[in-house]
């Protein structure tokens, strides 16, 4: 049976994909730094005893793609630099320099890599595209809101003439406009890729993640964003914090639907060379989600509303019909991403090493 490479394989997503590619028969390889903060230096146990592959590396390093290459047929690609930190340079090491790296071993060394499944995100839109209702229909691509708009509480994105503007789901048709490093170097990943695949015939698909949900989702990873903190909230009995008004609507999908994308367009020609994306189907308000984060876990806790980030969207909810049209649906609502992750976290005794301090100071992390 094939080999496939799972680069970040020891991750959330990369892990549960690694276990579904198993049961269909692949053998898996997977490359990784098990670097804090989302690792402890160690392979976590649910790779363990698998038969998998599991190689320590670097994908910022040849050295690290060359050995993961050997004998592989399909690649995920899915270590990345997460989060909205200020060392610009690493997102585009980590993400965009090794994409560039891992074609040009391809290339340069005729390896028989039949197909390379790229992870990007929802973060390349921005806050996407918005229509003006008393324009004619008028649409346009905001760009990050001021500082002092938002300091004066006044979220919502605006038309010129001063009313509210609609937020249009994103495509993957449309102009994309990232706010910060992350999404730029997911954007420059998926033109490398595709363009390169493309010259070089090498298939490619980029998927453009929304906000992924479920258990191993690294409770030590702050871009883990909005089910981590408020379960760790929650179970730690701190107040619960949501940003803004608690009205920005957010497009949350489980990990197991995640996992049938991945799998949907291995096989299917129809997905090469396209760009595809993965979401949960509907908007969710993030005060509603904190709400039904406190009262699954049972919590005692507050939530308090206010405050914000400068690079936050106030919008993020992804048109899914594209991916749709390949027979994948998305089945599970965020009741099963909080049971299931609030499930593993306490199986895993996280809350055990929870720091109320830090907990009570999330409001600095990434609701999203």
């Amino acid at each position: 049976m094939d080999r496939i490479l799972i680069t970040g394989g020891a991750g959330f997503i990369g892990s549960h994909t690694a276990d579904a590619l198993a049961t269909r028969g692949y053998r898996i390889r997977i490359l990784d730094n098990l670097a804090p903060p989302v690792h402890t230096g160690k392979w976590p146990k649910y790779v363990l005893g698998k038969g998998y592959e599991l190689l320590r590396g670097d994908v910022r390093k040849k050295g690290s793609w060359r050995r993961a290459l050997r004998g592989v047929s399909f690649v995920y690609h899915l270590a990345a630099y997460q989060d909205q930190r200020l060392d610009f340079s690493t997102f585009f090491e980590t993400n965009t320099v090794s994409t560039a790296i891992l074609y040009e071993l391809i290339v340069g060394e005729r390896l028989p890599v039949r197909k390379v499944i790229l992870a990007s995100s929802q973060f390349v839109y921005g806050d996407g595209e918005y229509r003006c209702a008393h324009s004619r229909g008028t649409t346009f691509y905001p760009e990050l809101r001021s500082l002092g708009q938002l300091k004066n509480k006044q979220w919502n994105i605006l038309c010129p003439h001063g009313k509210k503007a609609r937020n249009i789901p994103f495509r993957e048709d449309q102009r994309v406009l990232p706010t910060n490093s992350y999404g730029l170097s997911k954007f420059a990943l998926e033109n490398a890729g595709l363009r390169l695949g493309k010259t070089y015939n090498i298939p490619t698909v980029a998927l453009r993640y929304s906000i992924v949900q479920g258990p191993r989702q690294s409770p030590r990873n702050l871009y883990s964003g909005a089910l981590r903190i408020f379960v760790s909230q929650a179970v730690a009995g701190v107040p619960i914090t949501v940003y803004e008004d608690g009205h920005a609507t957010r497009d949350f999908v489980n990990i197991d639907d995640v996992v049938k994308a991945n799998l949907a367009v291995l096989k299917n020609s129809k997905a090469d060379f396209q760009i595809f994306n993965v979401g949960g189907g509907r908007a969710y308000d993030v005060l509603d989600f904190a709400r039904e984060v406190k009262e699954i876990t049972g919590s005692p806790s507050e939530i308090i509303v206010g405050g914000f980030r400068r690079t936050d969207t106030r919008h993020a909810v992804s048109d899914i019909s594209k991916l749709k049209k390949l027979g994948w649906r998305p089945r599970f609502d965020t009741e099963r991403s909080i049971k299931t992750y609030a499930k593993w976290f306490l199986k895993e005794g996280f809350e055990k090493t929870l720091d109320r301090k830090n907990l009570l100071g999330l409001r600095k992390g990434i609701p999203r």
